[in-house]
């Protein structure tokens, strides 16, 4: 389908019409020589081609009011991928230092945090740590190079001793909330790291969290990097915001954790129309094309008066 982007121009293509008619159905008187009353056979298609020449310089009228209508075309249908916000909140509590692998605990999280944004490519990742307090290291980005600058700034050995002497879970949920909140475009994600039980989630208080996480479209993946259960505090809040909590007791099976939060929360793609982009090229080279033709007929086809 044909647009414009100014199609009350078009109201102009009413002239170069008139003129095609007039020329196509016009005599004109011709000069009488004496060979005029000779016997001669008709010749249509020589009449039909002269008439066709003298009607380019009104087509190329036609072609220049089209051109400054502003031709348009659609492009193709596509798919945009729905980006998805995710909040990396990683516990840097003393216990994190404990023996994991070949390193420790919060170096196990943070090599398979690496792995997970290469394989989560157009998202968009924050990372916040907390202990006793909380701390917004990295805001919400497209660029994963700069999380990768982050953990060896960020390990509990390094810390001051104050910042890690405590878990406080509720505490970092309820800051990374208001960081993803800031994001009005794309779903939202909160991959809890951690190894120990939080104290600020009793008395209710994980279910008044769970709630304000929900109410914000946030999705909460708890792992406890530990053999053991996670608290029931967290099993609730993941529970209630559509997530799911595991259980890593060792660096293979954190990777293969990761591996399936990576199944269920798949980048989700969304049909977007085609956009309006100009279309000038066709009109353009037709408008060439009938120049070039009407210089060449110059040189011999055309009414002469004898």
């Amino acid at each position: 389908m044909i647009s414009f982007a100014h199609p009350w121009l078009l109201a102009l293509l009413v002239l170069p019409i008139a003129l095609f008619l007039r020329g196509w159905r016009r005599h004109g008187a011709g000069v009488v020589v004496p060979y005029d009353h000779a016997p001669a056979r008709p010749r249509k298609f020589l009449w039909f081609l002269l008439r066709l020449v003298s009607s380019l310089p009104v087509l190329i009228l036609a072609v220049v009011i089209l051109l400054l209508a502003g031709p348009l075309r659609f492009s193709e249908p596509r798919a945009r991928r729905i980006m998805t916000n995710i909040e990396f909140l990683v516990d840097v509590s003393g216990s994190m230092t404990s023996p994991y692998g070949d390193g420790n605990r919060y170096d196990g999280a943070m090599d398979s945090i690496m792995k997970f944004i290469d394989a989560r490519n157009g998202d968009s990742f924050g990372l916040t740590v907390f202990g006793t307090d909380v701390l917004h290291w990295v805001p919400l980005t497209s660029d994963p190079s700069v999380l990768k600058c982050a953990p060896e700034f960020l390990s509990p050995l390094k810390l001051p001793n104050w910042f890690g002497g405590g878990t406080m879970i509720g505490m970092g949920l309820e800051s990374s909330l208001t960081a993803l909140e800031a994001r009005a475009d794309g779903d939202r994600m909160i991959i809890l790291l951690t190894d120990g039980y939080s104290f600020d989630l009793a008395n209710g208080n994980d279910e008044i969290i769970a709630r304000k996480l929900k109410n914000a479209n946030i999705t909460v993946y708890c792992i406890h990097i530990d053999n053991s259960a996670p608290p029931d505090e967290v099993q609730l809040i993941a529970s209630m915001t559509g997530g799911k909590t595991f259980s890593a007791g060792d660096p293979g099976t954190l990777g293969a954790v990761f591996a399936t939060i990576d199944t269920m929360k798949k980048a989700r793609m969304e049909q977007m129309s085609g956009e309006s982009l100009d279309d000038f090229r066709p009109w353009a080279l037709a408008g060439g094309g009938l120049v070039l033709a009407s210089l060449l007929a110059s040189f011999g086809f055309r009414f002469t008066p004898w």
